[in-house]
């Protein structure tokens, strides 16, 4: 199983080639419990809520990216 180092690292990795804030893509393995496939298909959806409620959860930034899409956190 992998440490939460190396999750960290491959979720940035992960986001950075998805021009995907971090916050998100950390959100969509949360919530596809680390399943590299189901984050797939959420990210394709470009809209989950429970993603979006959880991203902005960890920062305190109020525009994160998905997929170059900017998000606002008033819109969430």
């Amino acid at each position: 199983m992998a440490t939460q180092q190396s999750k960290a690292h491959h979720v940035g990795e992960w986001a950075s080639l998805r021009s995907t804030s971090t916050e998100i893509a950390e959100a969509i393995f949360e919530v596809a419990n680390y399943d590299e496939k189901l984050a797939e298909e959420i990210w394709q959806q470009q809209g989950n809520d429970e993603v979006l409620f959880r991203a902005f959860n960890k920062t305190d930034r109020d525009v994160l990216t998905w997929d170059s899409i900017p998000v606002e956190r008033r819109n969430v």
